[in-house]
């Protein structure tokens, strides 16, 4: 992956079970605020007028995800990504850049944010609990950019954290969730890497413990045959059995990686008491409840969230 040093030994020691628990639940919570996105009518549409094929999600969903990097190629996309099969990243990049410059589609996604959580949430849009939560989400996203170039190293959270804070709460608390979840992720790519998995054995071994039935992940573009040669290797080192089920160690093992990630996403929320984080968790109760019930987020999702 681009940019700065993988985590290392120092990110996320001496990090304890109530701190990497409190990680997680906060991403369940962020998740989704980040995530609709990608499936909004209003972000199709302001992709659409940027010129990008809204048919499918992906031309939009590889463009909005990617521009805070620049106008960069399939392979930098492909590491940062980390999921998705490079056949996939090809089909997309560099050509999300021939449709918009990058810094077009940043201006277009704050448009699709603060139209999309509008959307959302009305007149609560401009209600006090969402200005809250911008305000202590910041902080704790302005803490994971500050920590991205020591721990994380990662590309997404830091690309995404140098960019301008929106002065609207809504999209500043989008852009908050979006550090963070991004932060987070770079994290767990390290945490993949740490335990020996590629990018499809990453998949394949989610599926084994349940994350999301198989044909959820392929939205990532890995072949059948790429995914049965995966599974062969996870077969050959005892983490999946020869039906695709987890075995014991696989299930240790990807529990190393969650405990993993959590710990190395624990530091920024570090910057909040516990009093400031009860009060984040209230402000964004009802807007998480508002992106769960709108419909436009799939029961099943490729994160294993409500399963792992």
């Amino acid at each position: 992956m681009a940019g700065g040093t993988t985590n290392g030994a120092s990110a996320g020691v001496g990090v304890g079970d109530g701190e990497r628990g409190a990680a997680r639940r906060m991403w369940h919570l962020l998740e989704p605020l980040h995530a609709v996105l990608y499936y909004a009518p209003e972000a199709f549409e302001e992709a659409a007028a940027l010129g990008y094929d809204t048919a499918e999600r992906w031309p939009s969903y590889f463009a909005w995800r990617a521009a805070p990097l620049g106008p960069v190629g399939a392979e930098e996309v492909t590491a940062a990504f980390h999921s998705f099969s490079p056949g996939t990243v090809r089909r997309h990049v560099p050509a999300s850049w021939r449709v918009a410059a990058p810094d077009a589609v940043l201006t277009a996604r704050d448009r699709a944010v603060r139209r999309t959580y509008a959307g959302l949430l009305g007149p609560d849009v401009h209600g006090p609990g969402v200005t809250e939560a911008a305000v202590l989400a910041r902080r704790v996203a302005e803490a994971a950019g500050s920590a991205g170039a020591e721990d994380a190293g990662g590309p997404l959270g830091a690309a995404n954290a140098a960019l301008a804070w929106p002065r609207e709460p809504a999209a500043a608390l989008w852009q908050a969730a979006t550090v963070l979840r991004e932060y987070r992720g770079d994290g767990h790519l390290a945490a993949l890497r740490e335990a020996g998995l590629d990018p499809v054995e990453s998949l394949v071994s989610f599926a084994a413990v349940g994350a999301a039935p198989a044909e959820v992940f392929a939205s990532r573009g890995w072949s059948p045959a790429e995914w049965t040669a995966a599974r062969g290797r996870l077969v050959a080192r005892g983490l999946v059995d020869a039906d695709g089920a987890a075995t014991e160690a696989g299930r240790a093992l990807r529990g190393a990686v969650e405990r993993r990630t959590d710990a190395l996403a624990a530091a920024p929320w570090r910057a909040l008491t516990d009093a400031e984080r009860g009060r984040l968790v209230t402000a964004l109760e009802p807007l998480w409840l508002a992106a769960i019930a709108s419909g436009l987020l799939p029961a099943e999702n490729t994160l294993g969230i409500g399963k792992v």
